[in-house]
């Protein structure tokens, strides 16, 4: 029994609180999930910047648009649409994240502002899980780019022979690649949040420069920018009009879990400002540009080989056929090098460490940012995500039932902050389970957040039996594309009226960015007192 007892001890992660807290905080508090602490405030409104060009630069983003220009849009409707698409999401990332960067809280706390202490543990593990797949996804893309890489070094790489079954879905070459990308990633996820950003500078940097050479030497090669430039749409009027409107709901489903979790991040802001105008300008701008990369080095692919090659991966791979020089290898190896660098960053800062604080809240006794991060590449790995990845439609069709679920979280969270207490917050009661707490509602749940949530989905089913093959009314089906909003804006509506009806504690009259505990005082008080860091764990372990 004293030896189980010693290794549950060895598996609990540090803990600055001493060992006269209540054990019962243990299960809602921890080192991780407690505001970050004032020296690692760290990101200012370049570290935004920074981190959203590394985070648009992955293959996805690049490719994008294609799927659109198949539909029959111009590149340039195409284009717009990506405009509109991330550019009608900027303004909710904002909104989102600005507890985060107000009250320097991570996204499961965030939630248990709306949802309740207990709660918020159902959303919470929704959010990770989304996390967990699609850092799985993201490293199986990462694979094929260290193929193209390895390819360029030894070309006797793409004829490794087969040694897997067919069952496995994959093949011995594609699995040491797409092992070889998730181990170099391993070591990324170890540093913390605030010091994570110098690596987004880095990949932000090294990732365009590959970015523009890879274009103009695809308009060199093709002596021109390609026929997909110049050629028109063949869709028009309402045919047109939706096929836009689905184009941007591709955006923003790709944006949605990073809207949702927007507070981990902007927790880490020096200054309640900083994620603001940082950010309005450049998600955006990134977007935008990696999407015009992709255009143009696509269509001039076709006056190269004949055919449009919408995958960057691909065309590297186009490359190395039929005894490339020594200059074209390194080309090649340079930019495949660079979207290896780009995969791990979107992994990073996309769901690496999103998993890490969702876990944390789930186990916070035993799971941290950096533990929780490791679960999400082993999940990543044990799922076999190149079986996700081969079906596309299936995957297409899961990302939308989740965007689905994610909107309507997002709705009750951003009504919570902004319209029902309007900015008031009390810090102290996110970490304790006592009746009469803000946050405790009905035995830690939130009734009112879970009939918004319930109909933020319902106003979709129908909409969603439509994207995997059942017949629906046309009707359902627009209602669909437009999931973000119909979702998002229901639990909204829902959540507000079920607040006005019945209401919550702290609701206020007035929009006022306050936290009516005082913790950040009592912390800034801590910091400036001489006295040792103890007396400052002993006043807040007393005082939740």
């Amino acid at each position: 029994m004293n030896f189980a007892r010693k290794v549950v001890k060895a598996l609990e992660v540090p803990h600055t609180h001493d060992e006269g807290t209540p054990s019962g905080l243990q299960f809602v508090s921890s080192d991780d999930l407690l505001p970050v602490p004032i020296e690692e405030r760290t990101w200012t409104a370049f570290s935004y910047v920074a981190f959203w060009g590394s985070t648009s630069i992955n293959v996805s983003t690049w490719m994008i648009t294609s799927g659109m220009i198949v539909l029959g849009m111009s590149w340039w409707q195409a284009w717009l649409v990506i405009w509109i698409g991330y550019g009608v999401m900027t303004p909710f990332i904002v909104l989102m994240g600005r507890p985060g960067a107000v009250f320097h809280v991570t996204f499961p706390v965030v939630n248990r502002a709306s949802f309740g202490i207990f709660g918020s543990l159902w959303c919470v593990f929704n959010r990770a899980t989304m996390a967990c797949i699609w850092y799985g996804v993201q490293s199986s893309i990462g694979g094929s780019c260290v193929l193209v890489m390895l390819r360029a070094i030894w070309p006797s790489v793409n004829n490794i022979p087969n040694s897997m079954p067919l069952s496995s879905g994959t093949n011995t070459r594609d699995f040491m690649c797409f092992f070889i990308f998730w181990v170099i990633s391993l070591p990324f996820i170890w540093p913390p949040v605030h010091k994570i950003r110098h690596f987004f500078t880095f990949k932000t940097i090294i990732t365009i420069i590959a970015c523009l050479i890879f274009m103009i030497w695809c308009i060199v090669k093709a002596k021109g920018v390609g026929p997909i430039v110049k050629q028109p749409g063949t869709i028009h009027g309402s045919e047109l009009a939706w096929a836009m409107i689905s184009g941007t709901a591709v955006c923003i489903s790709n944006m949605i879990t990073l809207t949702t979790n927007a507070p981990d991040f902007g927790s880490r802001a020096k200054t309640p400002s900083a994620p603001v105008v940082s950010q309005l300008w450049s998600i955006p701008l990134s977007y935008g540009l990696i999407c015009l990369f992709g255009v143009i080095v696509s269509s001039s692919s076709q006056t190269i080989y004949g055919e449009v090659i919408w995958s960057p991966v691909d065309l590297l791979a186009k490359f190395l056929d039929d005894n490339p020089s020594s200059a074209t290898r390194f080309g090649v190896w340079f930019i495949a090098f660079s979207f290896i660098v780009a995969q791990i960053g979107t992994n990073i800062s996309a769901n690496s460490v999103s998993a890490g604080c969702d876990l944390t809240a789930l186990c916070p006794r035993f799971i941290n940012i950096r533990r929780g991060g490791y679960i999400s590449a082993i999940v990543g790995l044990v799922m076999c995500p190149w079986n996700l990845v081969s079906s596309s439609n299936r995957f297409a069709s899961y990302m939308s039932a989740y965007s689905v679920f994610l909107s309507a979280i997002a709705g009750v969270m951003a009504t919570e902050y902004w319209f029902v207490r309007k900015g008031h917050y009390n810090v102290d009661d996110l970490y304790v389970t006592r009746k009469g707490s803000w946050y405790w509602y009905n035995y830690g749940f939130n009734p009112r957040a879970y009939a918004a949530y319930v109909a933020g989905i319902a106003i979709n089913v129908v909409g969603f039996a439509g994207d995997i093959g059942t017949p629906v009314p046309i009707a359902a089906t627009h209602i669909f594309d437009l999931s973000f909003f119909t979702g998002f804006g229901t639990s909204s509506i829902v959540y507000y009226i079920l607040s006005r009806i019945f209401p919550v504690p702290g609701a206020a009259n007035v929009f006022e960015e306050i936290d009516v505990s005082g913790y950040e005082e009592r912390m800034t008080s801590c910091n400036e007192d001489t006295n040792s860091k103890d007396d400052c764990t002993e006043k807040d372990s007393s005082t939740v």
